[in-house]
C-alpha cells in the first residue's frame, strides 16, 4: 500500500510554457557613460533622504547632461516616473523631498504673454547635488563640513511640511533620453584641406562630414571624388545632388587621381631634367667631346644652344635637336668625355682616312665622258633629219 501523497497543482516538473514565461524578461539596454553611472549609483545610496527621493534623484542623474550639470533637465514626467518606478503622487512627494533637501530647484513656468500660454517648468540640480553626485569637482574644505551639511539637510527635510502636488509640473514634448554620448549633437572636427573648397559651393561642414560617411559606405574617399571631378563639380547647377550621384557611380576615382598625379609628377620631372640639362649645356658651351668608341665628335656652340655631331663616315656635321637631356645623361654616365687637343687631331686623321677609303672604293664605278668627234656630230644630225622627215610624213 502506497502512503505517498499525490501531486497537487503547482508541484512537480515545470510545464514548458511556464519555463518560456520565466525566460521572457526584458530590461533597459541603455549604455550609460561612467560619470552618469557613478552619479546614478551615488544618488541611490544617499542615506539622509527617503528611498522614494533616492529613486527620483537617481532617475534625474541618469537624465542630466554631464557637460552642463546645472542646465535644465529635459525629461517628461512619464520618463522619470517610469525610471523611478513610482506613481504620480509619490513622484510629486519625492520632488518635494529633494527640493526641501536643497538637491533640486523647481523654477516657475515661463509664460508667453503674446500667445497667452505657459511654457515648460524644468528641473535643475543645485550645486550641492552636482558636487554630491560627482558631476563637478568638490570645493576644497575640511572633512567635517560635508557631515554638517548632510546633517543640516536631514534636519531641514524632517522639519519640511509636505504641500499638495502642484499642477504646474513640466509636461512638454520632450521625451528623449539625453545620454550625452548618444543624443547630444557634437560639433564637427576640422575639415581636410582638400575638402574646404566645397564651402564655396554651398556645402556646410556637417553635410561634408555626412558625405564622407556616405563615400566610405560606397567604398570611396570623398577627397578622391572631389579631386577627380572638381572641374565639372564647380560648374554644376546642383553640386550636392551631382556629388551624391558620383558617390553611387562605380567608377574608381582613386585610380583616376593616382594616374593624374603620376602624369603631373612625370611632367615635373621632365621639366626639372630639362632645366638641369640646360645648365650643363651652358656650363660646357664651346667645348668639344669625344664618344667612348672614338667614332663621333660632339661640338657645343659658343652660346650653348646648339650641338654639332661629326662622324667618321660623314663629310659634314649634323645639327642635333632636343639634345640637352640626352647629352647630360651621356656625360654623367661616362659615354662622353671632354676632348683634348690630341683627341681632336686623332679624330681628324681617322676621319680623313675613312673618307679617303670611301672615295677610292667609289672611283671605279664612275666612267669618264668620251670626247665628241665630227663623226658623232654628223650621226646626230642625220638622226635629227630622219625624225623631222617622219614627223612631216605623218
Amino acid at each position: 500500500m502506497s502512503i505517498a501523497q499525490r501531486f497537487v497543482a503547482g508541484e512537480g516538473e515545470t510545464h514548458p510554457e511556464d519555463s518560456a514565461a520565466l525566460t521572457a524578461f526584458r530590461c533597459d539596454s541603455t549604455n550609460l557613460p561612467w560619470i552618469i553611472f557613478r552619479a546614478a549609483f551615488r544618488a541611490a545610496h544617499i542615506e539622509q533622504i527617503p528611498p522614494r527621493a533616492r529613486a527620483v534623484l537617481s532617475a534625474l542623474a541618469r537624465t542630466v547632461d554631464a557637460a552642463q550639470p546645472f542646465a535644465a533637465i529635459f525629461a517628461r514626467r512619464e520618463l522619470l516616473i517610469g525610471r523611478a518606478l513610482q506613481s504620480m503622487r509619490t513622484f510629486y512627494r519625492s520632488l518635494d523631498d529633494l527640493e526641501a533637501a536643497g538637491l533640486i530647484e523647481r523654477r516657475p513656468q515661463n509664460r508667453y504673454v503674446e500667445a497667452g500660454l505657459f511654457g515648460r517648468a524644468y528641473l535643475h540640480l543645485t550645486e550641492h547635488a552636482a558636487t554630491l553626485l560627482g558631476l563637478i569637482e568638490p570645493p576644497r574644505a575640511h572633512g567635517n563640513e560635508s557631515a554638517q551639511t548632510l546633517s543640516s539637510a536631514g534636519t531641514a527635510l524632517a522639519q519640511a511640511a509636505f504641500s499638495a502636488p502642484s499642477a504646474n509640473v513640466a509636461d512638454g514634448g520632450i521625451y528623449k533620453d539625453l545620454n550625452p554620448s548618444v543624443f547630444q549633437k557634437r560639433q564637427p572636427g576640422q575639415l581636410p584641406e582638400d575638402l574646404q573648397r566645397l564651402r564655396a559651393l554651398g556645402f556646410f561642414d556637417f553635410l561634408i562630414f555626412k558625405l564622407m560617411r556616405e563615400a566610405r559606405a560606397h567604398g570611396k574617399r570623398l577627397s578622391d571624388v572631389v579631386e577627380a571631378t572638381w572641374d565639372h563639380l564647380k560648374l554644376a547647377n546642383a553640386p550636392i545632388n551631382y556629388l551624391r550621384a558620383l558617390l553611387r557611380n562605380p567608377v574608381d576615382f582613386a585610380l583616376l587621381v593616382r594616374r593624374r598625379h603620376a602624369d603631373r609628377y612625370a611632367e615635373q620631372a621632365r621639366a626639372q631634367l630639362q632645366v638641369e640639362a640646360r645648365a650643363v649645356a651652358l656650363q660646357h658651351a664651346g667645348r668639344t667631346f669625344i664618344g667612348a668608341d672614338n667614332a663621333r665628335q660632339f661640338v657645343i656652340g659658343a652660346d650653348g644652344e646648339s650641338l654639332t655631331i661629326y662622324s667618321l663616315k660623314e663629310r659634314i656635321g649634323r645639327q642635333a635637336a632636343g639634345w640637352m637631356p640626352s647629352f647630360a645623361t651621356a656625360l654623367a654616365s661616362g659615354k662622353l668625355r671632354p676632348a683634348t687637343a690630341l683627341d681632336v687631331e686623332r679624330f681628324a686623321q681617322a676621319r680623313c682616312q675613312a673618307l679617303g677609303r670611301i672615295q677610292r672604293c667609289a672611283a671605279p664605278l664612275t666612267h669618264p665622258k668620251p670626247p665628241v668627234t665630227g663623226a658623232v656630230r654628223e650621226h646626230i644630225a642625220g638622226l635629227r633629219q630622219l625624225l623631222k622627215a617622219r614627223g612631216a610624213g605623218a
